[in-house]
């Protein structure tokens, strides 16, 4: 693994960890929002270990990567940074997107003129959103504006986001997601105004892009596959059917046991899910 600056738009650089050898089938990570890279660096080893030239990337404004100057956080900014990324690439690329990460994928390979991409993993994000699922990430975003003050106060607020995961016996693993300020306390590694609307607009906003991910969806050729956690409070098991009949060609698979952050809470799951489409359709 190395680590890298990729070009994105809007002359902005992008913070990415590369594994494998080019000359194999690349796959491009896309991680949540709120997260960065590493929330990928089980997947990522397991990808390499099977024959794919792998790029994890921050996204925007988040971990190593730039911040915008202007705020511009927008679906249109993440979907304009990955074809660049893309378009960086001797040859298609699968995506495997992570809500956040999710959209941006779809969005991208549901253009009039998609970018090169062989394949799509959804990881628990479809165009029907559970509203509860999407409160409950909000608070956990906008919780704590004033940071913390050690990295036990950091581990207790992501228990009490996901209190089926265990907790870490060492919090150390968590500094990858944080950043010290300049007043010493610890806060999340991504810009306080991805989140900064209110709830009202952020809802009127979400709304908006449900219609236009269905849009998107309707235009999806390549061969797909939603990964939803079972216990996910985010996409229904009626959300996921509803991706199957916007997406004929999609497949469903279901992680037993997880929730929203499928690939943290059932990874060796995941990684069999994600490996046994990538092998079909992504040689």
């Amino acid at each position: 693994m190395r680590t890298a600056r990729l070009n994105g738009s809007q002359a902005l650089t992008l913070a990415a960890d590369i594994g494998g050898d080019p000359a194999q089938p690349p796959v491009l990570l896309l991680h949540g929002g709120g997260q960065t890279r590493h929330a990928w660096v089980r997947a990522f080893r397991q990808l390499v270990a099977n024959g794919y030239y792998v790029i994890s990337y921050d996204a925007r404004g988040h971990g190593d990567s730039d911040w915008s100057p202007a705020g511009d956080y927008q679906t249109e900014a993440l979907v304009a940074d990955l074809e660049v990324v893309l378009a960086g690439l001797s040859r298609p690329a699968a995506l495997v997107g992570a809500s956040m990460g999710g959209i941006t994928s779809l969005i991208a390979v549901g253009r009039r003129d998609p970018p090169p991409v062989t394949a799509l993993v959804m990881v628990d994000v479809a165009p029907t959103l559970e509203r509860r699922g999407i409160e409950h990430i909000r608070r956990f975003m906008t919780a704590r504006p004033d940071g913390f003050g050690s990295l036990e106060e950091v581990a207790d607020a992501v228990a009490a986001y996901n209190p089926d995961r265990p907790r870490p016996r060492d919090a150390s693993g968590l500094m990858k997601n944080l950043r010290r300020g300049d007043d010493g306390r610890l806060y999340w590694h991504w810009d306080p105004r991805i989140i900064a609307d209110s709830r009202a607009e952020h809802v009127a906003y979400l709304e908006a892009y449900e219609a236009r991910m269905e849009d998107a969806a309707r235009q999806v050729r390549v061969p797909t596959l939603l990964v939803r956690g079972s216990h996910s409070d985010v996409v229904s098991p009626e959300g996921a059917q509803r991706f199957r009949e916007l997406i004929p060609q999609a497949e469903v698979v279901d992680v037993q046991g997880a929730g929203h952050m499928v690939a943290g809470d059932r990874n060796d799951a995941f990684n069999a899910a994600v490996l046994d489409f990538l092998v079909r359709h992504h040689r």
